[in-house]
């Protein structure tokens, strides 16, 4: 863990200028909105303490409201994500445990895994992120629409990405 650290505070300062300066221009049909810094979260080690996932969620959003403007509602859908993390985790855990040498990636956990784990974190983040946007349970089926086709576009990002950048060695 402790040697990945500089190599995860790249990945923090990445995602956070990706998201700011490319994907928060990106918008189709004014509602299907990329949220790729969430990989961030999802990539976090197994064996990182409990409290980690949380802080760095927090911390990660905030710097995305900073930059958007948005008055905590990113913070408040990465830290939702994060704590859904651990159950997450706990829930898909294999018998013997997670590997302390491995990293929740398609090329360590595998293509079903991984896809079950990024797809539902996804969801859980977009369904917080654009019920607290408009906070009226009267526009529910928009507000649900909205956030299954967002979680499709990023979960293609993540996907992609996890394609490009961590290939099998």
């Amino acid at each position: 863990m402790i040697n990945d650290l500089p190599k995860i505070a790249i990945r923090f300062v990445a995602l956070i200028l990706l998201q700011v300066l490319v994907l928060n221009n990106v918008a189709f049909s004014g509602s299907i909105n990329p949220y790729l810094y969430i990989l961030f979260i999802l990539m976090l080690p197994f064996d990182s303490p409990k409290w980690l996932p949380l802080v760095s969620a927090f911390f990660l959003g905030l710097s995305i409201d900073i930059f958007t403007s948005t008055v905590g509602m990113h913070a408040a859908a990465s830290l939702f994500m994060a704590y859904s993390r651990n159950y997450l985790l706990k829930l898909f855990a294999p018998r013997d445990g997670y590997d302390p040498i491995l990293s929740p990636t398609i090329q360590d956990m595998g293509l079903v895994w991984f896809l079950s784990y990024s797809s539902i974190l996804t969801f859980l983040h977009h369904a917080f992120l654009f019920t607290i946007e408009l906070f009226r349970f009267t526009e529910f089926f928009s507000t649900l629409g909205r956030a299954l086709l967002s979680s499709l576009f990023t979960i293609v990002l993540i996907l992609i990405s996890q394609l490009l950048i961590y290939r099998k060695k």
